[in-house]
C-alpha cells in the first residue's frame, strides 16, 4: 500500500482508499499496463494529479476574485482604513463593519483551504494538530512573501513549504556526514542523529530572522 493513501466514500457507505479503488478497476489496470506503469504507482500519480488540478483551479479563481476586490473601490476603502482608521471613520466609513466583513471573508477562505486539506489528508483530528505546521508556518509564509500582496503570499507559500519538506531529509544527510567519523556506540552521535528532525524548527526561525533583517517587507512588497 502506498504512503499517504486517501479515502473516499464508496457506494455502500464505507470508506475505501482511492488508490485501492482504482487498482480494482479493470479499465484502469489495462491502461496502466499499456503504459508499462505499475498499478500502485499509476493510481497514486492519478490521484495526486487530479488533486493538483483541483487545487490549481481553486487557486486561480481565488486570486482573480481577490485581485478584482483589491483594485475595486471597496479594496481602496479597506486600504484607507488600514492606513488610518480615524481618518476613514471621519469620512463616514463604518470601520467596525468593514473589520467584521474582512474577518468573515478571511474565515471563508480558511474554511475552503481546510476542506481541501482534509480532501488530501483523508482525516483531521485534534490530536494531529501541529502548531508549527498549521499556525507558525503559515505566518512565516506571509512574512517571507510579503503582506498586502496576493501574489507574494502565493510565492511565500510555495517557497516555505518546499523548504519545510526538504529540510528534514537534508538534515539527516548532514548529520550523517557530521557523525560519520564517530563511534557507533557514541551518545553524541545518537543525539545528533535524533536531533536531525528538529532542523525544520532551526531553519524556519533562521529564514524568518533573515527576511526580517534584510527584506522586512517580504520578497514582493506591496506597491
Amino acid at each position: 500500500m502506498t504512503c499517504g493513501v486517501k479515502n473516499v466514500q464508496s457506494g455502500l457507505g464505507r470508506i475505501v482508499p482511492r488508490e485501492i479503488d482504482l487498482q480494482s478497476s479493470e479499465t484502469f489496470l489495462e491502461r496502466a499496463g499499456s503504459l508499462g506503469v505499475d498499478p500502485v504507482v499509476a493510481s497514486t500519480l492519478f490521484v495526486k494529479l487530479n488533486y493538483s488540478l483541483i487545487f490549481s483551479i481553486v487557486l486561480v479563481v481565488l486570486v482573480v476574485m481577490l485581485q478584482l476586490a483589491l483594485n475595486s473601490p471597496w479594496g481602496r476603502m479597506l486600504r484607507a482604513i488600514r492606513d488610518n482608521e480615524v481618518a476613514a471613520e471621519a469620512m463616514g466609513k463604518d470601520v467596525t463593519a468593514r473589520h467584521l466583513q474582512v474577518f468573515i471573508i478571511g474565515s471563508a477562505i480558511c474554511g475552503l483551504a481546510g476542506a481541501m486539506m482534509i480532501t488530501l489528508e483523508g482525516q483531521f483530528i485534534p490530536g494531529t494538530y501541529q502548531p508549527l505546521r498549521f499556525t507558525f508556518l503559515v505566518w512565516v509564509m506571509v512574512i517571507v512573501g510579503g503582506s498586502g500582496n496576493n501574489f507574494s503570499a502565493i510565492l511565500g507559500g510555495f517557497l516555505i513549504w518546499f523548504l519545510y519538506v526538504q529540510v528534514e531529509p537534508l538534515g539527516h544527510w548532514l548529520m550523517g556526514i557530521i557523525t560519520s567519523g564517530m563511534a557507533e556506540g557514541s551518545a553524541l552521535k545518537a543525539h545528533l542523529l535524533e536531533s536531525a528532525a528538529h532542523m525544520r524548527l532551526l531553519t524556519m526561525g533562521l529564514v524568518l530572522l533573515l527576511v526580517l533583517r534584510f527584506s522586512p517587507r517580504g520578497l514582493i512588497p506591496e506597491k
